[in-house]
């Protein structure tokens, strides 16, 4: 006697009962009552993942309508029924693809059919793929779907049931089926190991678990490849392998080591795209384990090494990690060559100093904490390298906050030292300051300096426009004091537009008449304007010391000028002063008196005559 021909996994270990359904129990405890209590509906809507038991589910019920020995709800699958169900045989079951039968005729063919009677009690029909229906077959089963003969009940399934016409989902009873968990597969492949008494060797379930994900016929039909295959079940273990070493690469933030394993990876056949989404996934995994354990799709083994693999890189470096990676998966598609996109990210990766990011700033203050919190207090140390170098206080001044003591100086009592070590008490204030060390420093521009600090103001007093300065107490000027000259120039140039708005507005107005030996006399229009800019005069006097190098000190006075003609600013007579002879004379004479308002209108409209009104 010929043995039988072999059979698929997922075919041979299909769910024959409700009770044998695994990660479904809502939809086979319903429906199992609903038999036992004899409320069976017209139509059902399976829907959920590939490889769920959504079928399986809708033969299940077939046989439970038809079955000649029912018991509690349950088919018992050794009656005649039971047994042409399961061959596929039955007269009272129709199976129909929609992806291949998607149109109006196949469905009018079905609704004619409906109507006809058949050797069980119930004709059921299954229509698997619905959602691949067109719209005019949809529209044509509707009618049928609505109000079907006493004796016929239909059993949609789909994968996507957002497709589907909502005038049918109204009309039928929705059940949901979901991904199974890692557990779930797990007792179903060593179920059917045990069962078919397979020989497998180390790591071959956890391969099969992977490739899974979440489903009982992709679980059965890579544990059928694993145990055909025999010998390359070791390179299986190498696939996964090459995933686990470009974790530990990354883990010990070594570039090369993740270079090495991306060439291997690439060398036995695996594009940089697939690579990528494995080392996404099982980073996705560890991040998992690490936060919520229970939603882990993985066996207890691999789940314990995915979190220790996530609790090495911390949890920021695992973010950074999993949005560094799906960057790369992006620029994958638009890419000439993948693996540059891949190895540039791992670089990144392994190497936080070589990505100047947010992300990667806070990883490495992450890793600085771990580190000195575990004793390692060495290795709070910055890298060696050359760095900003602050500018040196001033005189007197204590150095700025985080800057170690120059010229070989000890620290102050109570500091810590600078050569790394912490205090075992304060991990993280130790790594902040590491961090804060190796952060470059930039010098604050002289005049933004003085405009945020003037210094104190002179002890000068002015009674009057010729009231004589008092002897300053600063120090003699480092420089050479400025002439009038030197001062009208730098005012118009420079000072004048960096001071305050305040300031600007109030000594715009104002010239200089004389300076000697530090002292400028500075002329206002009248006596008001002068009492208005005496609070400001300090900061001018900070802003013209700053610029000149050396002190300088304003005399604030009226403009005994009282000559229109000379109190013009100093620019615009030193313009005219320039002029040749020749153009001088080419200038329009000025008015000797007064102009009106009356005047400038004639002006504007020649010809016109002045009109007085009573």
């Amino acid at each position: 006697m010929e043995d039988p021909p072999y059979q698929s996994l997922y075919r041979r270990y299909r769910p024959q009962r409700f009770s044998e359904l695994r990660g479904q129990d809502h939809v086979a405890t319903a429906l199992r009552n609903a038999v036992r209590r004899d409320h069976v509906s017209h139509a059902y809507l399976f829907s959920g993942p590939r490889g769920t038991g959504k079928t399986s589910t809708a033969r299940i019920l077939a046989k439970a309508l038809n079955c000649e020995a029912i018991r509690d709800g349950e088919p018992c699958g050794q009656c005649a029924s039971c047994m042409a169900i399961t061959r596929g045989a039955s007269l009272d079951v129709h199976e129909l693809d929609a992806a291949s039968n998607n149109g109006v005729d196949a469905m009018r063919d079905l609704v004619a059919r409906a109507a006809l009677a058949t050797p069980g009690r119930h004709k059921v029909y299954i229509i698997d793929e619905v959602h691949m229906l067109s719209t005019p077959a949809s529209n044509t089963l509707l009618k049928t779907l609505e109000e079907p003969p006493p004796h016929v009940v239909f059993v949609l399934a789909t994968t996507d049931p957002h497709k589907v016409l909502h005038t049918i989902v109204s009309r039928t009873q929705h059940f949901e089926f979901r991904l199974l968990g890692a557990g779930v597969l797990t007792g179903l492949l060593r179920d059917v190991q045990a069962d078919a008494g397979l020989t497998l060797a180390p790591g071959v379930l956890s391969v099969a678990l992977k490739r899974a994900n979440g489903s009982a016929r992709d679980a059965l039909s890579a544990l059928d490849q694993l145990v055909a295959a025999e010998g390359a079940s070791e390179e299986d273990a190498d696939e996964e392998a090459a995933i686990d070493e470009l974790v530990e690469a990354l883990c010990e933030q070594d570039a090369q080591r993740a270079l090495v394993a991306v060439a291997r990876g690439i060398a036995s056949g695996r594009d940089a795209a697939r690579l990528a989404t494995e080392l996404l996934e099982q980073l996705r995994q560890g991040f998992l384990a690490k936060l919520a354990p229970r939603l882990v799709e993985l066996g207890d083994e691999e789940r314990e090494k995915v979190g220790a693999q996530a609790g090495r890189l911390g949890t920021a470096g695992v973010v950074r990690a999993m949005e560094t990676i799906g960057q790369a998966l992006v620029e994958m598609r638009d890419s000439l060559d993948p693996r540059i996109s891949l190895e540039m990210a791992l670089i990144r990766l392994a190497s936080p100093e070589a990505d100047t990011s947010s992300a990667a700033l806070v990883e490495r203050l992450e890793r600085l904490e771990h580190r000195l919190s575990q004793g390692d207090h060495g290795s709070a140390r910055p890298p060696s390298g050359p760095r900003a170098i602050p500018d040196a206080p001033p005189d007197g001044a204590p150095p700025t906050d985080g800057a170690p003591p120059t010229d070989g100086a000890p620290p102050t009592d109570g500091a810590p030292p600078t050569d790394g070590a912490q205090p075992d008490d304060a991990p993280a204030a130790g790594a902040r300051a590491a961090l804060k060390a190796m952060r470059p420093q930039q010098s604050m521009p002289r005049e933004r300096l003085a405009r945020l600090a003037p210094p104190p103001p002179l002890s000068l007093t002015y009674t009057g426009a010729a009231a004589p300065a008092t002897t300053s107490t600063n120090p003699a000027p480092s420089s050479p004091a400025p002439s009038r000259d030197d001062l009208v120039e730098a005012w118009g140039d420079h000072v004048l537009d960096a001071l305050r708005p305040r300031a600007r507005s109030l000594f715009r107005a104002g010239r200089f008449l004389d300076a000697q030996d530090g002292l400028a006399v500075f002329a206002l229009p009248d006596a008001n304007h002068r009492a208005n800019c005496e609070p400001v005069r300090a900061e001018v006097e900070a802003a013209l010391s700053a610029h000149f190098g050396t002190q300088v000190r304003l005399r604030l006075v009226v403009d005994d000028n009282k000559d229109p003609a000379a109190h013009q600013s100093t620019q615009g007579r030193e313009a005219f002063e320039d002029l040749p002879a020749s153009e001088v004379r080419r200038l329009p004479e000025a008015a000797s008196g007064p102009i009106s308002a009356h005047s400038l209108l004639l002006e504007a409209f020649p010809g016109a005559e002045w009109v007085k009104t009573e």
